[in-house]
Parts: structure tokens; sequence; C-alpha cells
């Protein structure tokens, strides 16, 4: 069996009809908008939630597992990430191989250690050119000058220091010029809340993220991002606290010397965000204690967001509480709780299409409450090119039940063919046969996509339904053509003829094929409404379509089979072969 599909689809459903006509659209009451422009949202409160930590009457009520009134379990809110908190704040710093991008030490800030080699050129009176090196005090000699100290001076005064004790000695004539050649390696310690503590070489002038980063980065679940020690002789010479570096750039210039220790202090009070935030993370407070617009600043909630949930333990036991964001921004942190952003607040406007026939705007912004009419009485016609008796509605909602309905019959077809009994081999290899030909014609058919028409005129009538979000609401041009497809020669569009039958139709588009059933010809209205009667009087605007007929002699499933053509027919207003 060949099966063909064809890509035109509008689904099909029927709904009840008013016996009030809408003849002009004339004004309703209701207001409507042709923009995005809204009244304002009104404000939800829920003070229950909020009154019961107040007077810790949450306790008991938590314990046992019930709600109090007004009350949301929020952890049903949390995402099944398949962990049970966020990565802290700061964690993504160490995700990158940048510890194999180092420097050299050669920088201006660099400040000169013993073994560094310097190089030293004299020219003019005295002509002198060596390398030496910067011994254990922190000298290098100069021959008939002597030491010069020059430990713990930057790498860019060098030069000034060392032409000024050489022109003490050599006054007139003598031109000097001094660069540091070499840094020395330094080594430093790594201890504390860090994955991989020990010691690490590296450059002075490295970075502390450069050294965290060798020793595998702070350990997520028990180090400090906001508390980063520097020890030299065991006194802290620089604390650091990334979280200005994440925000603001800004990273204290630490030079390094040997035995320097950088320490990772223990975790700080931590807050756990999840939900509708830019920053999904945990967050540490410098205080046991912190206010929800703190961690607003670091989240970053979305600007959709209503409500936010918290959920932790106080001394009193387990709680939680559902609270308007702007009640949330006063609210007390603390060590361990969980938050979670979330948008509650349900659209008061919806967004409505219109396409056809019509004059003005084709997108209005209207109130969740309005319905058909009161947005035809804004919508102006030319009656003279309009069908405004035959206005139907595409929904997506429609279109997905249509789309379940029909997957569900094509899964009972497949089972019944497949699971149907063979009592011979000939048997046997005509269900194997026929199996191939429904797998064939299965696949074909799920491809139909739905758009899911809505009828809501009938003989003049139009129902007054209520609009739901991305209705496109479809006002037919008036036509003088009736479309003639399906199981015909030559399937085209044909001037409408109050005297003519279906069957002048249908041999005015060539005739039957030999694979049609003249017995089950579908008339589909301009408003939608699918007629199976040959004696149909045609109307302006018809579709008509010849269906196809299955082989009994080859197919055991032929009332199913059968079933689906007539509900693709329907809901699509085309054909399977």
């Amino acid at each position: 069996m060949k099966i063909n599909t064809i890509k035109t689809i509008i689904a099909f459903t029927l709904v009840s009809f008013t016996q009030t006509a809408i003849a002009a659209f004339e004004p309703s009451s209701v207001d409507v908008a042709s923009s995005s422009t809204t009244d304002s949202i009104p404000t939800l409160t829920n003070p229950s939630a909020i009154k019961s930590l107040e007077t810790g009457s949450y306790n008991k009520a938590q314990r046992n597992g019930v709600l109090l009134p007004g009350e949301v379990d929020v952890r049903e809110l949390l995402p099944s990430s398949g962990e049970d908190f966020p990565p802290p704040y700061g964690a993504n710093m160490f995700a990158g191989g940048y510890e194999s991008e180092r420097t050299d030490g050669l920088n201006e800030n660099y400040l000169i250690a013993p073994g560094d080699k310097i190089n030293i050129w004299l020219w003019g009176a005295v002509n002198y050119a060596d390398i030496t090196t910067v011994d254990n005090q922190g000298n290098i000699f100069i021959p008939n000058i002597g030491p010069i100290k020059v430990a713990d001076v930057p790498a860019s005064d060098v030069n000034k220091l060392v032409t000024s004790k050489i022109k003490a000695i050599y006054t007139n004539n003598v031109n000097v010029y001094v660069n540091l050649l070499t840094a020395t390696p330094v080594s430093v310690y790594l201890s504390g809340a860090i994955i991989r503590p020990g010691q690490y070489a590296g450059m002075a002038s490295d970075s502390l993220l450069y050294y965290l980063k060798r020793a595998g980065g702070i350990d997520s679940e028990r180090g400090s991002y906001r508390q980063i020690e520097v020890l030299r002789n065991n006194k802290v010479i620089s604390s650091i606290d990334l979280y200005d570096f994440i925000q603001s750039g800004k990273l204290p210039n630490v030079t390094f010397k040997d035995k320097d220790v950088i320490l990772v202090k223990p975790q700080k009070p931590a807050i756990n965000v999840s939900g509708g935030v830019r920053n999904p993370f945990r967050f540490e407070l410098l205080k046991e204690m912190s206010s929800g617009k703190e961690i607003s600043d670091y989240a970053r909630p979305l600007a959709k967001i209503s409500h936010v949930g918290v959920f932790g333990n106080r001394i009193d036991g387990p709680f939680s509480v559902y609270l308007e964001y702007n009640d949330f921004l006063e609210f007390e942190l603390k060590d361990g709780d969980s938050v979670v952003f979330n948008d509650d607040l349900h659209a008061q406007i919806i967004d409505v299409q219109v396409s056809g026939s019509y004059l003005g705007p084709s997108y209005f912004a209207v109130k969740k409450s309005t319905r058909l009419h009161d947005l035809l009485s804004y919508i102006p016609i030319n009656p003279e090119l309009t069908d405004n008796k035959s206005i139907y509605i595409l929904r997506k909602s429609v279109a997905e039940r249509q789309k379940q309905m029909l997957s569900d019959s094509l899964d009972r077809l497949e089972r019944s063919v497949f699971t149907a009994p063979a009592s011979s081999d000939g048997e046997a290899a005509i269900r194997a046969k026929e199996a191939e030909m429904v797998m064939k014609f299965a696949e074909k058919a799920r491809l139909v996509e739905p758009l899911g028409k809505v009828i809501v005129s009938d003989n003049g009538a139009t129902a007054n339904i209520l609009l739901e979000k991305g209705d496109q609401i479809v006002i037919p041009h008036y036509t003088d053509l009736i479309q003639v497809g399906g199981e015909v020669l030559m399937p085209q569009a044909v001037v409408f003829n109050e005297n003519a039958s279906i069957d002048d139709y249908v041999a005015w588009a060539g005739g039957f094929t030999d694979r049609a059933e003249d017995e089950r010809i579908s008339i589909v209205r301009a408003n939608g409404i699918v007629v199976f009667d040959t004696k149909a009087k045609i109307q302006r605007g018809d579709q008509i379509l010849v269906l196809p007929k299955v082989d009994t002699k080859t197919m055991q499933a032929v009332k199913d089979i059968t079933q689906i053509i007539y509900q693709i027919a329907i809901a699509a207003n085309v054909v399977l072969d």
C-alpha cells in the first residue's frame, strides 16, 4: 500500500453553539487593546505564611507534614537536578586550565629576591659588563664599587638604584644600564579547605588564583571563597574575598616569597538559591544572618519573579514559608536556609492573533476573561469580502489533544495487527505483510500535526467562547471557489455553481481514481464543520475530499484503518492513500 502525506493540516473539534448571531460586530463593554499595554496586576497577599514563622506556630505542623492555611511546601518547587545543593558561587573560577598560562615574573612590580640574575653594563671612562646573582643577603657585588642592597627593590627601580651607587664612585663620563634578567622561582604552601594541599612552585609574581588552581581549587563543601589568607612568618599579610573579584574584578596584588602560606579558611554560613534567578548558587555570608535583599543582590532574580519560598531549620525545628518578593527582601536568613525564587503570578493578559479577511491590527493583548464576541466587536471588516458567518479558531490546546488522539488510535491499530493469531504458515505470511504495511501507514500518519480548528459558527450563529492564550481567530475570505481533493484525477479549485452536485464537482476534477471510496465523500465547510453526505448541498467555500478505499482482501484491520483515515480527514482536512 503506498502512503502519501499531505503537509497542510487543520485539526477539528466541535463546540456548542449559541443562538445569538453577531451581525455587524457591535461594540462591547469589555476593554480590549491592540497593544501590549496592560492594567497593573494586583499584588497577591499571603500573611499566614509570614505570621506562622514569627509566632513559631509552623514547627509542629511542619514536623507532622501538615501545612498551615496559606502556606506552600516550597520543597516541591525545587528542580530535580540530581544534586542536594547548588554549587558554591565562584566555583567555575577553577574550571579552566589557566594554571598552565603563567608569567615569567619579569614585571615592573616584581620585588628583587635572592637568586635573581641582574645584567649590568658600564661604558665610557669605565667599561664593564657582567651578569651578577643576588646573594642570600640580598646584595649584588660590583668590582671597585662593592656590595649594593637590591633585595625587595621593585624591578622598575633597580636601574635607578644601581646607577646612583655606581655614579657615587664614578662621577664623570660613565654610563650605566642595569636590567633584571631572570626571576627566581618561589615555593608556596597551600593549606586549609582545598582539594590538594601541599607545596607548589611558581613565580613570585604569580597570582593567588594560579596557586589555588594548581592545588585543585577550593573544596566546594568545606572551603570559603570569602576568607583566604596569605601568611608570611606566621603573620597574615593579606586577606582575600573572591566575591570582590567575581563581582568587580578586584584582586589584591601579592608578591609571594619562599615559604609563604595560602590558607583557605572553613566555609562561612551559606544560603542555597535556586529557581528563577541568573545566579543559582550557594552563597556565603560574612555574618551569621543575612537579609533577603543581600541574597537577591547576589542571585539577581528574573524580572518575572513574584514570590520566594524559604525552608530550613531553626532552634524550634524545621520550617517553610512562602513570601511575596517584597516581603522576602526584609526576611532574615540563616546558615543552611534554602531559597527558591518563583514566578507565581499567572498572566492576566493574553495575546490573540487574527487572520483572514479583516481590517486593522492582527495582534491583540486582551484581558484573560475576554470572550470571542468581545474581541470581534473591535475588528472591522469589509462585508463584501468577508464570510463573517464562518469564523473559526485555531487553538494550540486542541491541536495537542487531536495529536494525542490520533497517536492513541495508531497505537491500538499496531497492537491489533501485531498480536493477531495465525493458524497456518500462509496466514502468518499474510499477517507479516499486513504488519509491514500498517507500520508504513502509521509512520506517515504520525507526521500529521493538527492545528486545532475549533468550530464556533453554524447557520449564522457564533459561539461566544472564552479565548485562550495564543488563539488564532480566522475570519474567512468570501470566495466563489470549491476545492476538490483526495482521490480524484486532477485535484483543483472549481467555480461554485449553486445547481451543481458533488458528482458534478468530482467530474470537473477528472473523476474518481481507482482507489476512491465513492460512497464516503467528506465536505468541509468554510466554518470547519465536516459533513459525510453525498447528497448534501454544496456551499461557497466548501472543500470536497474523496477518501481512499481500503482493500478488504489484504487487510484484516480494515475497520481500524478506515476509522483513522476518517479521523485524519476530519482533523486535518487531508487524506492518506
